[in-house]
């Protein structure tokens, strides 16, 4: 199965904010779509986060895209819509201990991201599909098909309304 993994354009929210499930707008949607259209083969499904930075983008794509909850970004919990440097310092640490087993409080792991993102891709019945979703949940789907450790997550980094082409073994 082939599937077209696009990041959403880039948000419209303060920078150094944590915004993982925070359902916030994206900049550029129209640009980012028309140079996806000219690259992205015609007649393709497509399947969205249901938050708004994702869902802007399919819709420009595709007259009725599915929108699908485990395509939404990392929940980070009570870390969601506050300033990286007010997240206090022990949590974080924590975080960095186990990149890919904790969970902010109130929120999922990194590992349980993947889970759900794999089971996704593993409830797909086509040959192709376009993909509209957040940079957590292509970055854990590809560390699994490549192999990655955990400690490694971290240098898989795609840029703001970039697709990713994979193929993906059944």
């Amino acid at each position: 199965m082939r599937l077209h993994l696009i990041r959403h354009p880039k948000t419209v929210i303060a920078p150094g904010v944590c915004y993982g499930r925070h359902d916030c707008l994206a900049d550029g949607v129209e640009e980012a779509a028309l140079a996806l259209r000219a690259v992205l083969p015609a007649g393709l499904s497509v399947w969205t986060s249901p938050l708004m930075r994702c869902r802007a983008l399919a819709g420009q794509l595709h007259a009725h895209p599915v929108i699908d909850d485990r395509l939404a970004e990392m929940h980070f919990g009570d870390w969601e819509g506050r300033r990286w440097d007010d997240i206090p310092r022990a949590e974080l640490d924590a975080w960095a201990a186990d990149v890919a087993g904790y969970a902010p409080p109130g929120g999922e792991s990194p590992r349980d991201l993947q889970r759900r993102a794999l089971d996704f891709v593993a409830s797909l019945d086509v040959p192709e599909a376009v993909i509209v979703t957040h940079a957590g949940v292509i970055r854990t789907l590809l560390a699994h098909w490549q192999g990655f450790p955990p400690e490694r997550w971290t240098e898989l980094n795609f840029a703001y309304g970039s697709c990713t082409v994979v193929e993906v073994p059944r």
